[in-house]
């Protein structure tokens, strides 16, 4: 059903599909440039929506050759005006110049890198094609472990037919070694984050590869645009999500994305795998998600947005019910008799001054007024908050931006009664990647003292409760809730508190369009009450460099 479906609105909109587009990989530089200039414009772009991502390349490069002619007036930086020019040739195809992507000065063989971003760049009327390696190699030691190597190769491609389809396709051969706490987790959970099927090849060593590719058609031109294909999504301006983020492996899914005057509309339908345990080679289950987002501008500073969605579990098929673009899922789940797992949202952005925004999530998975006014702790009453904010320029110092972000969740949050709809995916939370039952504070100081120099400070510090004796105290989202420990008395840290501190400093050096070299160092502490759970500590440097692929973090635990 969900493929027949799939395949009815894809024929739909390649009738009359003439405005496609493709998308800017998630957590590529170019988010930042994107939300710090529209943070410094002073007012929100009715065109760009970048709550939800990935975002359209077109969209962007619109939305900045705007910004770059009004540059003088908003104060922009020369090193503002070099993000911009940079972020717009690296989509150069829908820049307003004819092959809008920089010129090399010396092309590689008069074939390869004419221009700067692209090894294979083809632009003409009917056909544009963008190909690019992708090659990584990091150096790491740890104190106590040893010296760890990660390298990743591959390439991605991305492309116009006709004016009427978009496609891109991204494939790399990944070996990774990991640091020991994140290897812990890793063995823990069965899972690498961020990818499905995985080979270990030792302690914190893994080996997967990495696939995700989609295509684009128009359905109503600059409005409508449906994108059926293999990856990750984010819905948030922080550098969490409480309602979809990108920490997971990806999917299959379709997406509508509706935009039209002040408002951006999104649908998106995923198929998920449900937790197992691995073993021998197997036909996986399937579980399915339907989500929808509605974004508006209520002023020329302020958005904000309303998210709904829902995982259910069905015998390798969709519901169809869900498929309807514009309904409430509550209703719907209630009305199939409430087996499945439905969340709400309520979200914010606000600017200020041109150099301050805040951001905020709330997150409703269940709860029940009378117990919540009674604060009595009961189990049910399910939720996670978020809170952020970020200061562009700050201090006066150009171009040193500050984001500080707080995020809880309440125990038993995403998690369901059958351990199947929880909200999880390939043994991975779909949201915060620290499940539920936390509290945690992050805080972000970039710099960029030149064009090609950025410098991260990055902390996090959270408290979580962890399960101890067998017993479920809610923040673990795979075990299912029926099994908890008590009905009342839970508190947003339940169970034995873990705390964990971390600090990571990286400086990256631009040696030209997208190839990067990293160095850096991070700290990380993390001890248990009572010494309920061995305490752990590790101290690691690293280096290396990045060729088109965006730099590995391991702050998900």
């Amino acid at each position: 059903m969900y493929k027949k479906a799939a395949s009815l609105l894809l024929s739909l909109a390649a009738l009359q599909a003439t405005a496609q587009t493709t998308y800017l990989q998630l957590n590529q530089e170019d988010y930042h440039v994107l939300d710090r200039i529209e943070t410094r414009s002073g007012s929100l772009s009715d065109d760009l929506f970048l709550f939800v991502k990935p975002v359209a390349r077109k969209n962007a490069v619109e939305f900045l050759q705007k910004q770059r002619k009004d540059a003088r007036f908003t104060g922009l930086t020369e090193i503002d005006r070099h993000n911009v020019n940079h972020a717009i040739s690296v989509s150069g195809e829908w820049a307003l110049e004819s092959n809008g992507a920089l010129d090399s000065k010396r092309p590689v063989l008069k074939t390869f890198y004419k221009k700067q971003p692209d090894f294979i760049y083809v632009n003409n009327d009917n056909f544009f094609l963008s190909a690019n390696p992708v090659i990584t190699a990091q150096g790491m030691y740890e104190k106590d472990n040893g010296t760890l190597f990660t390298s990743n190769r591959g390439m991605e491609a991305r492309g116009l037919i006709a004016k009427k389809v978009g496609f891109y396709t991204f494939f790399t051969d990944n070996q990774e070694s990991m640091p020991s706490f994140a290897g812990q987790w890793a063995d823990s959970a069965d899972a690498v984050p961020g990818a499905d099927f995985y080979t270990r090849k030792g302690a914190g060593k893994y080996d997967y590869l990495l696939a995700r590719g989609y295509i684009d058609f128009a359905a109503v031109k600059d409005h409508i645009n449906v994108t059926f294909g293999y990856d990750k999504h984010f819905l948030g301006d922080g550098v969490r999500s409480l309602f979809l983020s990108d920490f997971s492996a990806g999917a299959a899914f379709l997406r509508l994305n509706t935009r039209v005057w002040k408002l951006n509309y999104q649908n998106l339908y995923m198929e998920l795998t449900p937790q197992y345990r691995r073993g021998s080679d197997r036909e996986l289950p399937h579980k399915y998600a339907t989500m929808h987002h509605l974004s508006m501008n209520v002023t020329r500073w302020l958005n904000i947005g309303v998210f709904e969605g829902v995982i259910f579990d069905r015998r390798d098929r969709y519901e169809f019910s869900y498929m309807v673009p514009i309904i409430l899922y509550r209703q719907v789940e209630r009305s199939l008799g409430s087996p499945d797992n439905v969340v709400l949202g309520l979200n914010f952005k606000a600017l200020a001054a041109k150099h301050l925004q805040f951001y905020g999530q709330l997150l409703l998975d269940e709860f029940t007024s009378k117990e919540l006014v009674a604060g009595d702790g009961y189990w049910a009453n399910k939720f996670g908050i978020q809170l952020g904010a970020k200061y562009f320029d700050a201090f006066t110092v150009r171009n040193l931006d500050l984001q500080g972000e707080v995020n809880i969740a309440r125990p038993f949050t995403y998690s369901h009664f059958d351990s199947t709809a929880n909200y999880t995916h390939y043994n991975q939370p779909l949201a915060h990647p620290l499940g539920a039952g936390f509290a945690e504070l992050i805080g972000i100081a970039r710099y960029q003292p030149a064009k090609n120099v950025f410098l991260t400070l990055k902390g996090m510090y959270y408290q979580k409760g962890v399960d101890t004796a067998g017993l479920n105290f809610g923040g673990n989202i795979f075990k299912d809730y029926d099994t908890r420990a008590s009905s009342y008395g839970v508190t947003l840290i339940n169970g034995p508190r873990a705390q964990c501190a971390s600090l990571n400093l990286n400086a990256s050096y631009e040696l030209r369009e997208n190839l990067f070299i990293d160095l850096g160092a991070t700290y990380r502490k993390y001890v248990v009450e009572n010494n309920a759970l061995p305490s752990a500590s590790s101290t690691y440097i690293y280096g290396g460099f990045r060729l088109n692929f965006a730099r590995r973090e391991y702050d998900f635990n």
